[in-house]
C-alpha cells in the first residue's frame, strides 16, 4: 500500500472540527457515561446500530424465558436496561480515576463505590467451551494478581468500604455456546456487580461477548489489596463487527512471540480481527506443505519463517482471546519473493524499480521489490491453486484476502509474452481479469469470502469489471481518497472495510527508506514530504479517534461499512518499534469503532478520551506492552494543565 508519488489532501482537521451534525439534544441509549454516537454525520445511522444492539440483548433474554427463575432474572435485567436507557449518569468514569477502555455504550455507576475482592474470589462458566475456559482462567489469575495502581487515586471520588462484604463470585452465562467466531457474531454482554458485593453476574449472547465482559470486569479491579467497583451496571455490544491490525511480516519478519502479543493487546482494547498481510515481494515466510519452496527459497532464512505449527498456535491464541485471524497473500502484484522459486511464473523480478531515466509512469514498482505473477503463464495457477488451498486448510475464518493492490503497468510490460499479448489489442485490465477469473471462483468454492483490495475495482489504470465481483462473495478494503473511495465502494453494492491512509497508517511520518535520497539535503529546516514519508504526517491518535468511517453515506450504505483497521507496513518497523507503533494510537480506534468518538450530546469526545487514554496506556504497559505515551506525567498529575482554551485555526 505505498506510493511515493501519490499526493493526498487530508481533510481531518475541518472533518473533525465541524462535526456536529444536528444531534445536540438528542436522548442517547441508556443516557451512560459510555454511550458515544457512532463515527457518522447520520442519527439514522447511529440509530440503526442502537437498535440492532438491543435488539441482540432482547433476543439473550428471550432465549431463558421458559425458566421461572429466568423470567424474573429477565424482568430484573429488562428493569436494569430501561432505568439505563433513561437515567443519566451521576459519576464520570475519568472523574473517579476508574476507566474501561474502550468506553461501554451504557456505563452505570450511580454511586461510586469500591469493595475489596477477596483473595478466593471464583468464576463459574460453561464448561463446554474450550476457549471461554481457557479466556476464564486467564482472567482470573489478571483478576487476583495484576493489582493495577491507576495514575490518579480514585480513593477522592470513590467510597472505598473494606469493611464490606467482599466480592466473591463471578457467574457466567451464556446463551448459545456453539457460536463461531466469524464476522456479525453478537459481542453483546451485560455485567452486573451489586452494591452489596457478593456475587457478580456477566450475561453474554456468545462466549465471545463473554470474554469482552471479562476484560471489562478486569478493569473495574485495581489496588493492593484488590479492589472492585460495586453498585456497577453495563450494558455494552460494539457499533462495528470487524475491528482491526494488519501486520506486514513481509518486509521485515516478526516472531510468533511478537504476533501473540500483539493479538493479546488486542483483545484488551476489544479489537477482533488480526489481518495477517504474510508475503510480499521481499520475503514469503509462510512454510506451506504443498509448495515449501516458497518459503525455503522466498523468505529470508530458516529463522524467519511461519511453520504450519506456528500458524496453528496464532490462530488457537487468537481463539481464546476472541480476535479472528485473517491471512492475506497478496497477488497478482507484490509477487516478487515467489521467484526466488518459480522464476517463469514472475515478471520483471529483481529488476531495478526505478531504472534510470525511466518516467514514474513507467517504473517497474511503486518501492524498492519488484515483482507481478504472470496471468498469461498456466503454471502461474498451478502454483497459486495450491497456496490457496493450503492456506485455507491452515487459516478457518470465511474471510479470504487475495490482494489484488498496486498493479504496476511497467512490471507486466517487462514480460515478452505479455508485450506479444498487449501488440495484439489486448489490455493490462484484461490481463487482471483473467488472474481474477482463474482465482476467484477457486477461493469461493472453498466457503471463503474474498477480500481485495480496493485497486481491484478502483484503479486508475487497470481495474477489473465489477460484473466478474459479485457483491455477495466479496469486499473491498479501502485505503485511498478517505471517505470518497468509501462512498464509491458502498454506493457500488459492496461491503468496505476502511483502512484509510490519511488516517490510520501507522507506518507514516517516519521518512523514506531509500538509501540515496536528495531530497533530504536540506539545509533550511524544510519538513520534506510532511514527515518524509509518501503518507506523512504521523497518525496521531487524535487523528484516528476522531475518523468517522461513515461520513457522508446514507444509512442503507453505511449498514455495509464493516468497520475498519489500522494497518502497520513494515519497511522501517520491526519487532523492536512494534508496541510503540501500534499503541496506543490502535486503542484509539478500539473506541472509535465499540461505543463511538462522541459524547451524549453528539460533540466529539476526544479531549474527554485524553485522560482515559493516559490511564489505559499506564495499565496495558503495566501488563507488557511497551505502549508510547501520549503526555508527560505531570499532565496526569495537574488535571486541566495540559488543555489549551484557544483556538489553533
Amino acid at each position: 500500500m505505498l506510493n511515493g508519488k501519490r499526493q493526498i489532501v487530508t481533510q481531518h482537521n475541518k472533518i473533525a472540527n465541524k462535526e456536529r451534525n444536528g444531534r445536540a439534544g438528542r436522548t442517547e441509549h441508556s443516557g451512560s457515561v459510555g454511550s458515544g454516537l457512532p463515527p457518522s454525520p447520520s442519527w439514522a445511522t447511529y440509530k440503526y446500530l442502537r437498535q440492532s444492539s438491543q435488539v441482540s440483548l432482547l433476543k439473550f433474554l428471550a432465549s431463558y424465558s421458559t425458566s421461572t427463575t429466568m423470567q424474573i432474572l429477565i424482568v430484573i435485567l429488562l428493569m436494569g436496561f430501561l432505568l439505563a436507557s433513561a437515567a443519566p449518569f451521576s459519576s464520570s468514569q475519568s472523574d473517579s480515576g476508574v476507566n474501561v477502555w474502550p468506553k461501554p455504550r451504557n456505563f452505570s455507576w450511580p454511586q461510586p463505590q469500591a469493595h475489596l475482592l477477596s483473595p478466593n474470589f471464583a468464576i463459574t462458566s460453561p464448561a463446554n467451551h474450550k476457549y471461554l475456559s481457557s479466556a476464564v482462567k486467564r482472567y482470573h489469575q489478571l483478576l487476583l494478581s495484576e493489582h493495577h495502581r491507576p495514575l490518579v487515586n480514585p480513593s477522592s471520588s470513590v467510597r472505598i468500604n473494606t469493611s464490606a462484604p467482599p466480592l466473591l463470585t463471578l457467574s457466567i452465562t451464556v446463551a448459545d455456546l456453539a457460536a463461531p467466531l466469524h464476522h456479525g457474531v453478537d459481542e453483546s454482554y451485560t455485567l452486573t456487580i451489586p452494591i452489596t458485593g457478593g456475587a457478580a453476574n456477566l450475561w453474554a449472547q456468545t462466549a465471545w461477548g463473554a470474554m469482552r465482559g471479562l476484560e471489562t470486569l478486569s478493569q473495574l479491579v485495581w489496588g493492593d489489596p484488590s479492589l472492585v467497583a460495586v453498585g456497577v451496571y453495563v450494558w455494552d455490544s460494539p457499533l462495528f463487527g470487524h475491528r482491526g491490525v494488519m501486520l506486514d511480516t513481509s518486509r521485515n519478519f516478526y516472531g510468533v512471540e511478537d504476533i501473540l502479543r500483539t493479538i493479546e493487546a488486542m483483545s484488551a482494547n476489544k479489537l477482533n480481527v488480526f489481518h495477517w498481510h504474510i508475503t510480499d515481494s521481499h520475503s514469503f515466510p509462510l512454510l506451506l506443505p504443498s509448495e515449501p519452496d516458497l518459503a525455503s527459497k522466498g523468505s529470508y532464512g530458516s529463522a524467519m519463517q511461519y511453520s504450519p505449527a506456528d500458524v496453528t498456535k496464532i490462530v488457537e491464541f487468537g481463539l481464546e482471546h476472541a480476535v479472528r485471524v485473517v491471512p492475506e497473500i497478496d497477488a497478482p502484484g507484490h509477487t516478487g519473493s515467489w521467484a526466488e522459486a518459480y522464476p517463469e511464473i514472475v515478471t520483471c523480478a529483481n529488476m531495478f524499480w526505478w531504472p534510470d531515466g525511466v518516467d514514474w509512469a513507467d517504473r517497474l514498482a511503486s518501492e524498492p521489490g519488484t515483482g507481478h505473477l504472470n496471468p498469461l503463464n498456466p503454471k502461474t495457477y498451478q502454483v497459486l491453486k495450491n497456496v490457496i488451498h493450503d492456506v485455507s486448510t491452515l487459516f478457518p475464518e470465511p474471510f479470504f484476502h487475495a490482494g489484488a493492490d498496486e498493479i504496476i503497468p511497467g512490471c507486466w510490460k517487462a514480460d515478452p509474452t505479455i508485450q506479444s499479448f498487449l501488440s495484439k489489442g489486448g489490455t493490462l485490465s484484461e490481463l487482471l481479469d483473467l488472474f481474477v477469473n482463474s482465482t476467484f471462483p477457486y477461493i469461493v468454492s472453498l466457503n471463503r469470502t474474498v477480500v481485495y483490495w480496493e485497486d481491484v475495482l478502483l484503479d486508475d489504470n487497470v481495474k477489473v469489471q465489477a460484473t466478474i465481483l459479485p457483491p455477495e462473495h466479496t469486499i473491498l478494503q479501502t485505503w485511498n481518497n478517505g471517505h470518497n473511495n468509501t462512498k464509491r465502494i458502498v454506493s457500488s453494492g459492496y461491503r468496505v472495510i476502511v483502512s484509510s491512509s490519511e488516517f490510520y497508517y501507522l507506518d507514516c511520518g517516519h521518512g523514506d527508506f531509500l538509501g540515496n535520497n536528495s531530497l533530504y539535503d536540506q539545509q533550511t529546516g524544510s519538513d520534506t514530504g510532511n514527515g518524509g514519508s509518501w503518507c506523512g504526517p504521523f497518525k496521531t491518535w487524535q487523528t484516528i479517534y476522531n475518523y468517522d468511517i461513515t461520513y457522508g453515506l446514507t444509512e442503507d450504505e453505511a449498514k455495509l461499512v464493516l468497520g475498519g483497521e489500522v494497518a502497520l507496513w513494515s519497511e522501517q518497523a520491526d519487532p523492536t518499534v512494534l508496541d510503540a507503533r501500534i499503541w496506543p494510537r490502535t486503542s484509539a480506534l478500539a473506541e472509535s469503532l465499540w461505543s463511538g468518538n462522541r459524547d451524549s450530546m453528539g460533540m466529539k469526545r476526544s479531549a474527554e478520551a485524553t485522560d482515559r487514554l493516559n490511564e489505559w496506556r499506564s495499565r496495558i504497559v503495566a501488563r507488557g506492552v511497551r505502549a508510547e505515551p501520549i503526555q508527560p506525567l505531570w499532565c496526569i498529575r495537574n488535571p486541566g494543565m495540559c488543555n489549551t482554551v484557544n483556538s489553533f485555526g
